[in-house]
Order: C-alpha cells, then sequence, then structure tokens
C-alpha cells in the first residue's frame, strides 16, 4: 500500500486481514505512555463530570433541550470552523509543548465557569461562552493527543494503545457520571466543574516528566504553501479514509448527540432528574470499556468490523427510541455503548495506521473534524426535533440516519474494492465478510 503524500493511485480498502492478537495492556510497558495515560485517568474523570454537569445545569437554567443542543454544538463549531487548520499547526510543532498550552487553557475555562457557578452569578450565555472556549483548545489538543500516541508507542503498538486510551476515557465515563450526580444532588453543579478544572494536573505532570530521548521521533512537516490542499487531496486519493471519514461524519453528526437525547428521556420521557441521567450515561460506558478492551486485543482495525458495528449501533438506537420502560432503555446502553466504541476506535485505528505520519496531524484534524465537528450541525437539528415531536422520534431518526450511512457506504467500498458479499460456514459458524470478486471466480 502507498501511503506517501504524492502517491497517485488509490489502494484497495482493507478487508479480511488475518486477525493478530497481543496483549491487552502491552502499551503501558512503555513508561512514557504509562505516564499519559495515568494522567488521562484523572482528567477524563474530571472531563465527563463537567459534560454532565454542563447539560445538566443548561438544562435547568432553560428547561429547553434545543438549549442543551446549542451548548454541544458550540462546544464543537471551532473544530469546525477550524480544525483543519488545526491540524497543519499540529504537524508542524512538537506534540507535547503543544499539549501543555492546550491543557492549560482548558483548566482556566473549567475554573472559570466553576467560579461562576460557586458564586451564584452563571447564565447561560456563560456556559456557552465557556463550551466555545474550550472547543477552541480542542482545536489543537484533539488532532496532537491523536498523533501524539504513535510517538509514544510506535508503530507496532498503536492499535492497543489507542484501543486502550478508549478504554480509559470510558473507564473515566463509569465514575464520572455517578460522582456527577451525586455532586449535582449533594452540593450543586459549580464544585463538578472545579474538580474538572484541578483534575487537568495530572496529565500536565505527566507530560513534564516524559523522557524525551524515548519519544519515536516523527519528522515534522516544514512551513509550506499549501499544506491544508496537500492533506484534503492526500485523503480524496484513498477511498479507505475518504469513506470512513464520512461514515464516522454521519455517525457522529446524527447518532452521537447522546447529551440531547439522554437528557431528554430522563427529563421528558421517564419524568426522572439527574441520577437517573448519570444512570444512563455510566451504563453506556460499561457497554463502552467493554468495547474498547474488546478492540484492544485486535490487532487489525478491519473495514467490515466497522461497518457492521455502525449499522448495529443504528438499529439499537432505533430500538431503545421505542422502549416503553425506563429500565429497558437503561440496559441498551450496555450494547449501544459497545458498538459505539467499536465504530470509534476501528476507525481512529484504521485512519492512522494507513496515513504517513508526516500527515498525521492533518488527517486526524480533518477525521476530528466530521466527527466532533458535525455537531454543531447535528446537535441543533436533533434538539429542535426532540422538542417538536418527542424524545423517541428525535433517537429513531439519529439511529436511522447511522444504520443508513452504513449500509450505503458499504455498497459504496464494495465498488471502489472490485468486491461482494460472501455468505457462507466456516467451521460450523456463519461467515459474513466482503471478498475480491477474482477471489470467487471458478478456477479455469
Amino acid at each position: 500500500m502507498s501511503t506517501g503524500p504524492g502517491a497517485a493511485s488509490a489502494p484497495a480498502p482493507r478487508t479480511h486481514d488475518t486477525p493478530r492478537k497481543t496483549s491487552m495492556f502491552s502499551s503501558l510497558k512503555v513508561r512514557n505512555y504509562r505516564l499519559f495515560f495515568l494522567g488521562q485517568v484523572v482528567s477524563n474523570i474530571g472531563t465527563w463530570m463537567q459534560r454532565i454537569a454542563q447539560d445538566w445545569l443548561v438544562l435547568s437554567l432553560t428547561g429547553s433541550s434545543a438549549a442543551v443542543g446549542i451548548t454541544t454544538a458550540l462546544q464543537f463549531l471551532p473544530m469546525l470552523l477550524f480544525g483543519l487548520y488545526g491540524g497543519v499547526l499540529v504537524d508542524r510543532l512538537r506534540k507535547r509543548p503543544a499539549l501543555l498550552v492546550t491543557q492549560t487553557a482548558m483548566a482556566l475555562t473549567a475554573l472559570f465557569l466553576a467560579v461562576l457557578t460557586l458564586t451564584g452569578h452563571v447564565q447561560v450565555w456563560h456556559v456557552y461562552v465557556a463550551a466555545f472556549a474550550m472547543g477552541l483548545a480542542t482545536v489543537v489538543d484533539n488532532p496532537a493527543r491523536q498523533s501524539f500516541v504513535s510517538e509514544l508507542v510506535g508503530r507496532d503498538q498503536l492499535q492497543n494503545a489507542v484501543s486502550l486510551n478508549s478504554a480509559n476515557f470510558q473507564s473515566a465515563r463509569l465514575v464520572g457520571p455517578a460522582v456527577a450526580g451525586l455532586m449535582i444532588t449533594g452540593v450543586g453543579t459549580g464544585w463538578a466543574f472545579l474538580f474538572n478544572g484541578l483534575s487537568f494536573v495530572a496529565p500536565l505532570t505527566g507530560l513534564l516528566l516524559m523522557r524525551a530521548r524515548e519519544l519515536h521521533v516523527v519528522e515534522r512537516a516544514p512551513r509550506a504553501k499549501g499544506q491544508l490542499r496537500e492533506g484534503l487531496r492526500y485523503v480524496a486519493t484513498r477511498p479507505e479514509l475518504t469513506w470512513t471519514i464520512v461514515l464516522v461524519g454521519f455517525i457522529g453528526t446524527f447518532g452521537f448527540n447522546f447529551p440531547v437525547f439522554l437528557s431528554a428521556f430522563a427529563d421528558d420521557v421517564f419524568h426522572a432528574g439527574a441520577g437517573e441521567y448519570s444512570l444512563f450515561n455510566t451504563l453506556m460506558a460499561v457497554g463502552s470499556l467493554t468495547g474498547a478492551l474488546l478492540a484492544a486485543r485486535r490487532g487489525n482495525a478491519r473495514l467490515r468490523v466497522l461497518i457492521a458495528a455502525a449499522v448495529a449501533f443504528g438499529v439499537l438506537e432505533i430500538v431503545a427510541a421505542l422502549s416503553p420502560s425506563l429500565w429497558l432503555f437503561a440496559l441498551l446502553m450496555v450494547p449501544i455503548g459497545i458498538f459505539s466504541m467499536t465504530v470509534n476506535v476501528t476507525a481512529n485505528t484504521s485512519i492512522q495506521m494507513a496515513t504517513d505520519p508526516a500527515m498525521r496531524g492533518r488527517v486526524m484534524s480533518l477525521y476530528m473534524m466530521v466527527f466532533l465537528g458535525g455537531s454543531p450541525i447535528g446537535a441543533p437539528i436533533v434538539g429542535w426535533i426532540t422538542d417538536t415531536y418527542g424524545a423517541r422520534v428525535g433517537f429513531a431518526v439519529g439511529g436511522a440516519i447511522a444504520a443508513t450511512a452504513a449500509v450505503v457506504i458499504a455498497v459504496v467500498l464494495a465498488r471502489v474494492g472490485n468486491l461482494r458479499l460472501s455468505v457462507g460456514w466456516d467451521h460450523g459458524h456463519p461467515r459474513v465478510r466482503f471478498e475480491r470478486r477474482e477471489e470467487l471466480a471458478p478456477a479455469a
């Protein structure tokens, strides 16, 4: 496969590589990655606490699901507007100093919101401003963190490290929402914001303690004109990158608006409170953590796994939207979490593995821009649908779009790669996969 910036031909999608398993926690043997991982454990708990507190604060101040959607949109709008430029910048910069700056900026933003809330002066526009400021920092922070992983562990451990990062984030999702729910009902949302601001001390300390000589050196892109266009051309000539990014764009824009969906189900459908909202997030985290750990065991990120997980994710959202009881809805959050994380990890890893290191910042910024930057478009839309037609319709529409996009893109990739669907039995088990047409042709 040609992955250099100047390659002219597009490789066929990888569809059925031989599975290669590895130790589930092998990346933690690397000291620098271990410091990075431990710092993120603390910071991610704070991040999830702030997410829950922020959504509930906006809902309490306004009583509107659309307002929650606007908050989510503002947090991801900078990624949509400036994400590609952030990727160009990341390819030029050393990742560790860049992360020190972005993590500090996010800490100060959380502390600003904590002060306003704890002093009783917070208004909804303050939350909007804080969300937008946090989004500005993530324009550089997200692609820098994503591409920094390869410098910490090298190519051989990349899939494992990406999966463990996701497991880390989802483990924090088990703790953060539960603590946030108790904190909101006990002492108020401001303390959750304060915890998040202080939690950034952990990743900042980890970055400062890393040994620079043990990092895997990646050549930085020199400052030059046309680097943004170069990155777009690079992706456009590779169908396995292009269509993976398109798929996660549809899912991120319409299927991943959980702050809107879950807060509306807790408040409007089941007439519950912050505790139940936290429960939904916690159970989804159980599934997401399971999905991330399963991904850490897989050695290859295969497109058929991505497509199948995306279809299952969309179908399960539709089923959950029709759930008649709170407890059935809550239990469905577990498989939804498993398949959402399978989509996330598989897409992330396959894109990084197929990308030249010198282009990785730009490609990952495009991936993050589409995946996260779609929220400014999708969140207000699904928020309006939810307010107008109800939470069940909003959730079902998001799932239907995700499943349909997966099926359509599967057909497109099959045509691009000259593939066909193969259905059969393998040692007594059903087998469904894409195979090249010439492999299925009868021998002469």
